[in-house]
């Protein structure tokens, strides 16, 4: 007879774990990542509470957390450390005293301008729990467009930190001072008010985009279940992110990306590390000191700790480092080939908007293969290349990206939109997908530039001037021509001397004739807004 060995517990199969597909593998992703684990019957009766009372909010993923995750740290900053259990029990406290002394309830509208800390948390949370809506103010805008906007928007109460002093009749809670008072926020973490009235519906979290091409317009988010689940899937699949590790993020939480990815921390149960603002030494450091398995950054952040210099980057420990996610602009196959040669085939590239969410995300695999794409679409998503009639082009083609999914918000505050077809909404981009079914994302609808009657994409150019060794950053613009109608002229950051006959012999040697800029302006840095993006608006020109 046989002796039979004791069973363990129940594990999946190995090639199922390996082999499964995205579109199938959901399930599966959740197993890989450490999501999926054994729940007790008393956390699963609390979850099942918690998405009755908050739905699908940012309310719900916190309370969740703190129900499966108490322990574990949720966000690390400046302050030191905070449990999943510590957060929710403040943001309890500091929900009901923003009910109590200053009458925010479901319908109200509190405006949070932070960076990134714990105080920015708290308050979209606290807030979401009231099912409140939530507007998120740029952190970068000068006192009078904070002003601008707080009078546009008229938020019930604004939380800022002491940083930003706006001039306003709005009700205000300091969240972070950097002396040694304590901040409003902290003070209201102490409440003993009741507990206020359940919210019937959540409320809505807006976030401004990001303005480039003129004034920010207030983009509701309120994404769906299938939509978030996608993204996670895929997340999990390509991306490569555990439950439990720690995630530094290091764009502004107010932005899509810092929002989702915060969102994407929360529902995996990992700390979040935060800094108020960007030193990328101190991004190094800290994958070190918390073990950091993921990094969430934007292109001129990535290109910054790879200016620090191989020996620096050599100083740290980074091999709890599983991933890299870019997005927010464009990452550009020059720095894409630098940062996977320097780190390893660690870095994904999402691509989206605040309109869209992360539509995209493209593999280190991807970005070799084929420079320069953004990748394929996320499970549950969808992207569609049209011409100027609304018809699909072929493979190959450029035309108008649109994109589909449950991330895509249901328009403007204003009551305006972007253009949708079939229920799929204009990135405002245009692009073409290859024979894989990767996107390229060929410029901006309104940057193309026609040169004697010849179109061209700025971004086509830029990539071939960022692929000469002494160039850091390209921009390309076009200005006015009395004989082309409009000539090109190329803003660049150099990293090493080179005379302007040499980059434009480069783009000629490279490129079609028409393509080549007339002139070359060498800038020390580009302006840029608080998520990296160059701000051409403000490029003068020659």
């Amino acid at each position: 007879m046989r002796t039979m060995r004791p069973i363990g517990p129940m594990r999946p199969p190995e090639w199922l774990v390996q082999g499964a597909t995205e579109v199938g593998g959901v399930s599966v992703a959740l197993i890989k990542s450490g999501v999926w684990k054994s729940v007790r019957p008393s956390q699963l009766v609390a979850i099942e509470r918690a998405l009755r009372q908050w739905g699908q909010s940012m309310a719900a993923l916190g309370v969740i957390a703190a129900i499966r995750y108490p322990d574990r740290p949720a966000v690390i900053d400046e302050q030191g450390s905070l449990t999943y259990a510590e957060l929710d029990r403040r943001c309890e406290r500091i929900a009901a005293g923003l009910h109590a002394q200053y009458g925010i309830v479901a319908g109200s509208k509190v405006a949070v301008l932070c960076r990134n800390h714990r105080g920015f948390l708290e308050a979209t949370l606290s807030a979401c729990r009231l099912g409140a809506d939530v507007l998120f103010v740029n952190t970068e805008f000068a006192p009078p467009q904070i002003e601008a906007v707080l009078e546009r928007h008229r938020p019930d109460l604004l939380i800022h930190d002491a940083e930003f002093a706006p001039e306003t009749t709005v009700s205000t809670v300091v969240a972070w001072r950097d002396d040694a008072q304590p901040a409003g926020l902290e003070s209201l973490a102490h409440s003993d008010a009741p507990e206020p009235p359940k919210p019937d519906s959540p409320g809505r979290i807006t976030i401004l985009t990001s303005g480039t091409t003129g004034t920010p317009k207030a983009a509701p988010r309120a994404p769906t279940a299938s939509g978030l689940a996608g993204l996670t899937a895929s997340a999990l699949n390509r991306i490569g992110l555990r439950s439990g590790e720690p995630m530094i993020i290091c764009p502004p939480l107010f932005h899509g990306l810092g929002l989702l990815t915060s969102m994407l921390a929360l529902f995996l149960g990992s700390p979040m590390v935060l800094a108020r603002k960007y030193d990328a030494a101190a991004v190094l450091a800290s994958v070190e000191q918390t073990r950091a398995g993921a990094i969430v950054a934007v292109p001129v952040m990535l290109r910054r700790i790879l200016d620090l210099g191989a020996a620096e980057i050599a100083q740290h420990d980074l091999r709890s480092l599983r991933a890299v996610l870019s997005g927010a602009s464009t990452l550009g196959a020059p720095l894409a080939e630098r940062f996977i040669a320097q780190f390893g085939p660690i870095l994904c590239d999402g691509y989206g908007s605040s309109e869209v969410g992360i539509a995209t995300i493209a593999t280190s695999a991807d970005l070799l293969a084929a420079p320069g794409t953004v990748g394929r679409p996320c499970l549950g998503s969808s992207i569609r290349i049209l011409d100027d009639e609304d018809k699909p082009v072929p493979t190959g083609v450029t035309g108008r990206i649109f994109a589909g999914g449950g991330l895509v918000f249901g328009g403007y505050s204003d009551g305006s939109s972007k253009t949708v077809v079939d229920g799929r909404m204009s990135t405002g981009d245009l692009g073409h997908l290859d024979r894989a079914g990767r996107l390229f994302v060929d410029g901006r609808e309104d940057d193309m530039i026609v040169s004697g009657g010849e179109n061209v994409y700025p971004v086509e150019v830029e990539t071939c001037l960022a692929t000469h060794p002494a160039v850091a950053e390209a921009v390309v613009v076009g200005v006015p021509d009395d004989e082309f109608g409009q000539r090109l002229v190329a803003y660049i950051v150099l990293r090493e001397a080179a005379t302007e006959d040499e980059l434009i012999e480069h783009v000629r040697a490279n490129l079609a004739r028409y393509k080549t800029p007339r002139q070359i302006v060498v800038l020390d840095e580009f302006p840029r807004n608080a998520t990296g993006k160059v701000l051409r608006s403000k490029l003068t020109p020659p």
